[in-house]
């Protein structure tokens, strides 16, 4: 028998095995119910963040009107004065985004434990409450918020195990396996061609999701760039598999033998194994649960207003040498108020400081994972996933940067505002509104 009449032949099978069928159909259907999912958070983040942008358009035309009618601020508090850049800058809304991925339908990874919108004020950092969420995507599965990702990495093996457990074992349970080999010509080949339907049969399914969530986001005109990556790194890791198993096939004798070992396969790669890794890495790099941030946050941040003016004036200069060109600066005497304007600077620099040793716990952690990718694929096809859809540590590190440049900007336009006396009017406020908010111009 040929290549193609035993294909042809694995089809008819399958058509007529009830058990197959319906696996095969269960697995559709949990994948278009993870993408339905990843769909309906991609439209809630989208919502969220318009609803945000809507809001800051609304403050920036509230400030705008106090301008054109000569008020100092709204009503009823007469402390507030919006031409000084103490106040402006309190009435000055700058929210950093994370728009969802388009590809997030396929890979919701950490994106149900991360915050995606953040308003900066003069006291915000990267470790706020409204940053970092409790949830966690496996807890996020008990939920129901099933990820395809997750299906794709870990259930699909158990399929294909569904799929091809019997090839060649059911012959050998019944012992006509060499009557097979002398009609094929070639048992290796008969295997191979009957395995080769059923990985032409997944790759053809998890394209087609793939594919069409991307047409669907891209509107329908072009694939996205990162749809490439993902089809690679799909058959990549089929073809792991299939390789494996194809193995397991050739060199076992019987179904139940083929069985277990394909089980106990999938369990090394896909539990025993990431599972060790993750256990040793949280031995050697213990979970931060972010003492020296929050030391900086409550004790340490209580110190500083605590501080003499000429202490605190000097640190101000310390962390913007800049400011020795301003007016204050050049003025013989301190000005208390200017001082507690602008002790968010100082905050700020300590927050880093506390921040900075977290990031590098962190990246310590996520490079000794990487180290083990050579015998723990499938972390590296799941982080790699992740990657492309946006939704893995380093895509939320990234957003953190973007949210403490924000922080840093702004409190740098604050500082050197309050420290030159500025006198802020309407054009003077839309020129920080322009520096903070490029979107806006």
């Amino acid at each position: 028998m040929s290549f193609w009449h035993v294909f042809l032949y694995e089809i008819k099978h399958f058509s007529k095995s009830k058990a197959k069928l319906i696996s095969f159909l269960l697995f559709v259907f949990a994948c278009i119910y993870s993408i339905y999912n990843g769909f309906s958070l991609q439209q809630k983040q989208e919502y969220a963040i318009m609803q945000v942008e809507k809001e800051q358009n609304t403050e920036i035309a509230k400030v705008l009107g106090w301008f054109d009618q000569g008020q100092r601020g709204p009503k009823g508090r007469s402390n507030i004065d919006i031409t000084k850049p103490f106040w402006s800058f309190r009435y000055l809304p700058l929210y950093t985004v994370k728009k969802p991925s388009l590809l997030l339908p396929l890979g919701v990874g950490q994106a149900e434990q991360y915050g995606y919108y953040k308003k900066i004020t003069d006291w915000s950092s990267t470790y706020d409450n409204d940053m970092v969420a409790e949830i966690a995507n496996p807890e996020g599965l008990v939920n129901g918020n099933l990820d395809f990702s997750f299906l794709i990495i870990f259930l699909l093996p158990i399929l294909f195990i569904i799929f091809t457990y019997n090839i060649n074992g059911l012959e050998q349970d019944f012992r006509f396996e060499k009557l097979i080999s002398i009609q094929s010509g070639s048992l290796y080949k008969w295997v191979f061609a009957r395995l080769c339907f059923y990985v032409f049969l997944l790759l053809c399914t998890v394209l087609f999701f793939i594919l069409t969530v991307s047409l669907i986001n891209s509107g329908l005109t072009s694939l996205l760039p990162e749809t490439l990556g993902l089809v690679l790194l799909v058959i990549s890791y089929i073809f792991l598999f299939s390789s494996l198993f194809y193995i397991i096939i050739i060199t076992s004798n019987g179904s139940s033998a083929i069985a277990f070992k394909m089980i106990s396969l999938w369990l090394l790669l896909c539990v025993i194994i990431p599972g060790s890794v993750h256990q040793n890495i949280s031995m050697q790099h213990p979970v931060n649960y972010m003492t020296d941030y929050l030391d900086v946050n409550r004790k340490e941040a209580y110190e500083v207003f605590k501080l003499p003016m000429d202490t605190l004036y000097q640190r101000l200069l310390t962390i913007h040498p800049n400011l020795n060109n301003t007016l204050h600066a050049k003025s013989s005497q301190i000005n208390p108020t200017i001082i507690r304007h602008t002790v968010s600077a100082i905050i700020n620099d300590m927050n880093k400081n506390a921040i900075k040793m977290i990031e590098e716990q962190n990246e310590a952690k996520n490079t000794l994972i990487k180290s083990t990718y050579w015998f723990n694929p499938v972390s590296f096809f799941q982080n790699r996933w992740n990657r492309l859809t946006s939704t893995d540590y380093d895509s939320y590190k990234q957003y953190r940067l973007d949210v403490q440049d924000a922080i840093d900007q702004k409190i740098e336009l604050l500082v050197f505002a309050c420290w030159n006396n500025t006198q802020v009017d309407k054009m003077i406020y839309q020129e920080y509104l322009k520096a903070l908010n490029p979107h806006l111009q």
